[in-house]
């Protein structure tokens, strides 16, 4: 795969209109008609001093910005397009920090340039199926207590393997949130790998439930394993406790989605998948 360079970006996004002409075909570029006039393969002319496009016949305006991150920002779309970049180049995320020295922009312009970005790398509702890997993970927190997980984000994931992985953050890792994650994102009839752990004790008969012992040193058995979701928290805490240090509950989810979105998405070219994602409207 031929990488998609710093100097091919700023040749083709010079300035904020080329990338708002990126952004209106990437979103009406297959329009087959105008809204208004219904003329069929209608011509949209940029209209001079405004972010929008007018058809020729019938002047209807259409703005590419309009339901999307981009909405009612007042930073010029050059800025949003390069923070893109930057987040489709980075291997362990970018941080507000970093993005405030790459912009040159305000840390708190900077932070919500990036909780936007995040909103827009949304995960792919459709069911995980084949064989499966389930297992949980523990974010952030201090071990105070008896109970080593007290005061820690508990995160449940399920991988299909060599496909994609679904993660999402809950109040609490039991056994009944356990199982409305792998019921809500796993196919029935599917082969589902976890651990040992008494989360996965009630899983339905509907699934092939296969385990593996940790606590006795046990990680594969024949073809069972769970070192695919495995190595999916091994990529994502780095980004959570080394790029960002620190992510507070409320907004933990977007940033797994982030790492989760970059993963399904590996081996492509992510900075064009990314540029449709965020001219979506969200």
């Amino acid at each position: 795969m031929q990488k998609y360079t710093e100097e091919q970006f700023e040749a083709e996004f010079p300035d904020s209109d080329a990338c708002l002409d990126a952004l209106f075909y990437r979103r009406f570029g297959g329009l087959i008609c105008c809204p208004r006039c219904g003329v069929v393969a209608a011509q949209f002319m940029r209209v001079d001093g405004r972010k929008c496009y007018a058809c020729v016949h019938c002047r209807y305006q259409l703005y590419p910005m309009a339901g999307t991150i981009f909405e009612k920002s007042t930073t010029p779309l050059k800025l949003w397009f390069r923070a893109l970049y930057a987040f489709s180049v980075s291997r362990n995320g970018v941080s507000a920090l970093e993005l405030e020295r790459k912009l040159g922009v305000s840390r708190k312009c900077a932070w919500r340039i990036g909780i936007k970005i995040r909103e827009a790398m949304r995960q792919d509702p459709a069911m995980l199926s084949g064989v499966t890997e389930a297992d949980e993970a523990y974010y952030g927190g201090r071990r105070r207590s008896s109970n080593r997980f007290s005061n820690k984000v508990p995160l449940l994931g399920a991988v299909e393997r060599g496909g994609h992985v679904r993660v999402v953050v809950t109040d609490q890792a039991n056994a009944t949130n356990t199982m409305r994650f792998v019921k809500s994102t796993i196919a029935k009839g599917s082969v589902l790998n976890t651990d040992e752990s008494r989360l996965y004790y009630r899983a339905p008969q509907d699934y092939k439930h296969h385990t593996v012992a940790h606590g006795n040193y046990e990680f594969v058995r024949d073809k069972d394993y769970t070192n695919t979701i495995e190595h999916f928290w091994g990529m994502l805490k780095p980004s959570l406790l080394g790029t960002h240090r620190s992510v507070s509950k409320q907004h933990l989810q977007a940033y797994v989605n982030e790492a989760v979105w970059k993963y399904n998405h590996r081996g492509e070219q992510l900075f064009p998948l990314l540029l449709d994602a965020v001219a979506q409207p969200v």
